[in-house]
């Protein structure tokens, strides 16, 4: 069975590595939501500017997109920090799991202090966490710490994406 999974949460919670460790454990293929902003986005965000719903739209229907035409498995990481966004997603792509990397946000800024090389700056942290909203139960989420190693994150969500197909 082909599954369509979104990773999603703030920045430097760990997206990207979970993204790719989960599809290579379900030998699916793993997209980038970051690789999918538009240039003017990356460097609205590179100024340390935070995105609004308007500059959002077309890049939350371009991951929507990318997610309904693959064939297979696909993992995804986006923020898709509102509701709103997740069910932009899902207007384009019909049934995916959700995946939320929770974590807080002391450790999330010693994370992004140590990263180099990504276009978001630590300034626009607080920003993603006043927009996040968290997945509700109806979005039926699997919601993992961040600050847990990845292949035990992995695990974790392979055992809870068991539970919930049927056989």
């Amino acid at each position: 069975m082909a599954l369509k999974i979104l990773v999603m949460g703030v920045t430097a919670t760990g997206k990207t590595t979970l993204g790719i460790e989960l599809a290579q454990a379900l030998r699916g293929r793993f997209v980038d939501g970051d690789d999918l902003h538009t240039r003017g986005n990356v460097r609205k965000m590179a100024r340390g500017e935070p995105l609004t719903d308007r500059d959002r739209a077309p890049w939350l229907d371009h991951v929507g997109r990318t997610l309904a035409e693959r064939r297979g498995t696909t993992v995804i990481a986006c923020s898709a920090l509102k509701r709103a966004y997740r069910d932009r997603i899902r207007a384009r792509t019909g049934l995916v799991s959700l995946v939320h990397l929770a974590g807080d946000r002391d450790m999330l800024e010693q994370r992004l202090k140590q990263r180099t090389g990504h276009y978001m700056p630590a300034s626009l942290l607080d920003s993603q966490l006043e927009t996040l909203e968290p997945p509700t139960a109806d979005e039926r989420p699997i919601v993992v710490s961040a600050d847990r190693p990845p292949r035990r994150l992995v695990a974790e969500v392979l055992d809870r994406l068991r539970g919930r197909r049927p056989g």
